[in-house]
């Protein structure tokens, strides 16, 4: 029989009843685990931040929701902080991360067609890419183990190898609209581009009157050690998707984008029931608040380098365990040598949270928040199960 809630997950056998900074505590002996998935990027305060939960608070006791019918200044006052603090002219709010790429999608499309060049639809994407559940960013992922059963696909995607810029140009064709890329693939395996790849994307975007889209969902809002993961190659995309830890744990997705790549964009194209109401509002207005605080994310920087820095040891120290690192900031991921599931199911039972990518990846996805005694902790943890596996044969 089938239970009442629909079996997609294979989730552990484990609740939590609340957390508490950078820990989640469960709901049967109130163990206290170490947070190393934060909801997957997402929670990029921690739990229970005080700043949070007042500003949540407030607003809860005030008004939540209206709909996009009226003016919402909460949600015009969050535009002008993106706008403020990133390459883009404007911003629309919608609830996820998958809506937010379909919202870029279709920005793209009405780009070429209000600039009468209707021809220009299809989009360059990158094996390996992960870009929400949907049928349309399913199709421009195109991982056979999400798209199985789903078929036809979307068409509209032409898919190249990731960091590769030679087969991204020859795959451009006079129906070529834009290049979407991650910046840094999350769910395909931390893997992380040169520099000159970024710098790439945007002179080949140029040349070829194409947009360049960026999905940040994962890597934006300070994950990198940057508010925008963009920032580390020196260029300006002209479609950015964000949504994950924004809100900090508040569901919100937003397309931002330039004047000129929105130019298509008026009244009535586009919308969302939900999306930017009040209570996402407060609860992303929050999170900025902490993030753009004088010395925040150096502060993350710091605490990223010292925590790849002891990855490095850890490595080298269990080389029949972890093969190598690879991410920036506190995106980061081990490829295991072990089998990756069975390692996050040791670290859990330890008192670690992680979560599993591609690739054989272990990824490590800490709130921002965290403390050099944090990054200790874990450390310790894994270099305890990395030990407890070679001594006994795994």
């Amino acid at each position: 029989m089938i239970p009442a809630v629909m079996p997609t997950y294979a989730r552990a056998d484990i609740a939590f009843s609340h957390g508490e900074g950078v820990y989640l505590i469960d709901s049967d002996e109130g163990r206290r685990y170490l947070d190393f998935c934060a909801g997957i990027a997402v929670n990029s305060l921690g739990h229970a931040h005080p700043h949070l939960v007042e500003m949540v608070t407030q607003q809860v006791a005030k008004l939540w929701h209206t709909s996009n019918l009226y003016h919402i200044p909460e949600q015009e006052r969050l535009a002008e902080r993106l706008v403020e603090h990133s390459f883009a002219d404007t911003v629309f709010f919608c609830n996820s991360g998958a809506e937010a790429v379909e919202g870029g999608i279709k920005l793209i499309r009405r780009y070429h067609s209000a600039g009468e060049s209707p021809e220009r639809w299809r989009i360059i994407t990158c094996a390996d890419s992960f870009h929400g559940r949907t049928l349309a960013t399913l199709a421009a992922a195109k991982n056979p183990k999400h798209t199985d059963g789903f078929g036809p696909m979307t068409d509209g995607f032409d898919q190249v190898p990731f960091g590769n810029l030679n087969e991204l140009r020859a795959a451009i064709t006079p129906e070529t609209a834009a290049i979407l890329v991650e910046p840094v693939q999350g769910e395909g395996g931390m893997n992380t581009p040169d520099i000159q790849y970024l710098q790439g994307l945007r002179a080949t975007a140029d040349e070829f009157g194409l947009l360049l889209f960026l999905d940040e969902v994962q890597s934006g809002v300070g994950r990198t050690g940057k508010l925008w993961a963009y920032e580390w190659g020196g260029i300006e995309p002209d479609v950015v998707a964000i949504a994950k830890g924004i809100g900090g744990g508040i569901p919100i997705g937003a397309v931002m984008a330039t004047e000129e790549a929105a130019r298509g964009m008026t009244a009535g194209l586009h919308g969302s029931t939900f999306g930017g109401n009040q209570l996402a509002m407060a609860a992303s207005h929050a999170v900025l608040d902490i993030l753009l605080a004088d010395g925040f994310l150096d502060q993350i920087d710091a605490v990223a380098r010292d925590l790849q820095l002891k990855l490095d040891g850890l490595v080298k120290s269990h080389p029949d365990v972890f093969e190598c690192w690879r991410g920036m900031g506190l995106m980061l991921g081990l490829k295991c040598v072990v089998p990756n599931l069975e390692m996050m199911t040791r670290l859990r039972e330890a008192g670690l949270l992680t979560v599993v990518a591609a690739d054989n990846v272990l990824r490590l996805l800490p709130p921002l928040t965290i403390e050099q005694a944090h990054v200790d902790e874990a450390m310790a943890i894994l270099d305890r199960v990395a030990s407890e596996w070679t001594s006994d044969g795994g």
